[in-house]
């Protein structure tokens, strides 16, 4: 750890916001944990605001049982990402209090488990997911598990795409406020141009492969959200709910320090 980071913790301590135990593990802690076939950083959180997420697919259950327990012993609240069913099984045995959301694919664990504070006090500001069909459901529940974890407001509004043009007004009220909006969509992706066209936050577009042949599997959506005319529209990977609440999610949380700044948030470095 850097002189800086240390400085910053100390600071911290002197102000009351970091208990005299966490400041001793923080500092005793190291930036990665050998768990052989896993190298965990254990300083994503200080440096990125987040602790490092989890990538199921490709993993055994042994070993994600492993890398979460370690997360939860540091501390940090848990999201893991592309869980399987038997993944689930495993994981929930030995996580109880977890949550498992079977259409999302995603475990997550709240920091209090082992103690640890949340990611931030409260509510990190708020995020509008819009899904463009019940189809794009999965990827729209990703997302908000993603969101969920980070501390942020969540509001969904479900298959108000562009086949019926007059389901999206009548929900926009429900987006009034929000610091981003996740727009997800499959087939030709024209959802986020009109949401873009509609509110005065940054649009994450996210692509599905939902869509027949042509579709290419969300490349034909991908391809049409890159072509967005709405200034206010960017775009992540196809079916990368994940991505997209993650960087919504940090622009909420900035959003709500600027509102609501706190000491330790002001003045900015």
């Amino acid at each position: 750890m850097q002189t800086n980071d240390i400085r910053r913790l100390a600071e911290s301590l002197c102000r009351g916001e970091l208990a005299l135990d966490e400041f001793v593990a923080r500092l005793a802690t190291p930036p990665t944990l050998d768990l052989g076939e896993a190298q965990l950083d254990l300083d994503r959180r200080r440096r990125c605001g987040f602790p490092e997420v989890v990538f199921g697919e490709g993993k055994t259950a042994e070993s994600l049982v492993k890398i979460v327990d370690a997360l939860a012993a540091d501390g940090s609240g848990v999201l893991a990402t592309r869980i399987a069913d038997t993944q689930a099984t495993v994981l929930k045995e030995a996580f109880p209090e977890a949550q498992y959301n079977a259409l999302g694919r995603t475990f997550r664990m709240p920091a209090s488990r082992a103690g640890g504070a949340a990611h931030a006090a409260g509510a990190c500001g708020h995020v509008a997911i819009v899904t463009a069909g019940t189809s794009d459901r999965p990827v729209a529940e990703e997302a908000r598990e993603t969101a969920l974890w980070m501390g942020v407001r969540v509001t969904l509004v479900q298959d108000v795409g562009v086949a019926g043009p007059h389901r999206l007004p009548a929900r926009l009220h429900e987006m009034a406020g929000a610091d981003a909006v996740v727009v997800i969509a499959g087939m030709e992706g024209a959802l986020p141009s009109v949401v873009g066209g509609y509110v005065d936050c940054p649009v994450i577009a996210v692509p599905t492969s939902v869509g027949y042949g042509a579709n290419l599997g969300g490349f034909t959506a991908l391809l049409g959200m890159l072509n967005s005319c709405a200034a206010n529209v960017t775009v992540v990977n196809i079916d990368a709910g994940f991505k997209g609440a993650y960087v919504a999610g940090l622009i909420a949380r900035n959003a709500a320090r600027l509102k609501n700044p706190s000491p330790a948030d002001w003045p900015p470095s």
